[in-house]
């Protein structure tokens, strides 16, 4: 019985009434509903910068910032200094995202298949994931310098943690009745890890790529914070340091873009190579 029923099973029409509101609001376009929240978003900041309740110093105006965006599009397609930086800042979160794919996926295996693993490689792996990872900025860029090589390894760093819970949790998600079947039927343990376990862990793989994607964003920009680099990131720096707000928060939407693509293009990845899990995927976000 749903909730509908049992609660007009009650009789009481205002009850009655909310449940029918909720179902009106559920079935709202996901794309409007977005729409709706950015124009309240964006509505809100106006009046807050109108009625001056924020410093402008601090809090650009939508129209301000609006501006600027078009600013640093047309600096991008005129292919000045900016569209450099850009192409610097997703090099590096490339190398990143795929040096931790590698690491990430190849330690979830040792630690999600063998005892070793498990038992000797975890716990080291969870006491450096416990630290604050952003801290280790300035030890890569005494070890690599200040070039590209320190702002790939940071971010590779911090995506790679979660690739590595993703793919031991996926390991571990194989039916127990399956491997049993498995095993009776001969199978060697690299047929079962590789007809059984990574099939069946492939949408907990993909979580971890997920995540890995908004983090290795943030390992880039934060090693171009530290100077010497010649990104998105250094841009931010120098706007933030001669307060041009409007140009940080540009700057902010337009990694935010890339960063949003490159998570699209592993939900796509997901999507064609786990379509059997695509029915469970869509249920979720219902």
């Amino acid at each position: 019985m749903s909730v509908a029923e049992v609660i007009r099973d009650q009789n009481d029409p205002a009850d009655t009434v909310w449940v029918e509101h909720v179902s009106w609001i559920d079935r709202v376009p996901r794309a409007i509903s977005m729409i709706a929240l950015f124009i309240a978003f964006v509505a809100l900041w106006q009046i807050a910068t109108m009625l001056q309740l924020i410093s402008p110093i601090i809090l650009p105006t939508p129209i301000e910032v609006a501006r600027d965006l078009y600013s640093v599009a047309a600096n991008l397609l005129s292919g000045d200094y900016m569209l450099f930086a850009l192409w610097t800042t997703m090099k590096e979160v490339f190398y990143g995202f795929i040096i931790a794919t590698v690491i990430g996926f190849s330690l979830g295996v040792l630690v999600g298949e063998t005892t070793f693993g498990e038992r000797a490689v975890m716990p080291y792996l969870v006491a450096i994931d416990t630290m604050p990872k952003i801290a280790f900025a300035p030890l890569f860029v005494a070890w690599l310098g200040f070039d590209i090589h320190s702002k790939v390894a940071l971010a590779a760093f911090i995506a790679t943690f979660p690739i590595i819970v993703g793919t031991a949790a996926g390991l571990h998600a194989a039916d127990e009745n399956a491997r049993m079947l498995f095993k009776t039927m001969g199978a060697t343990r690299w047929q079962t890890l590789i007809k059984l376990k990574l099939p069946t862990g492939l949408p907990h793989f993909f979580t971890g790529l997920k995540i890995g994607s908004v983090g290795v964003m943030a390992g880039a920009i934060t090693g171009e914070f530290l100077g010497g680099g010649k990104g998105f990131g250094e841009l931010i720096r120098v706007a933030a340091s001669m307060l041009d707000t409007p140009r940080v928060f540009s700057l902010i939407i337009y990694l935010s873009l890339v960063g949003l693509s490159l998570f699209a293009f592993v939900t796509w990845m997901q999507r064609r190579f786990v379509f059997w899990h695509k029915d469970r995927t869509s249920a979720a976000d219902a």
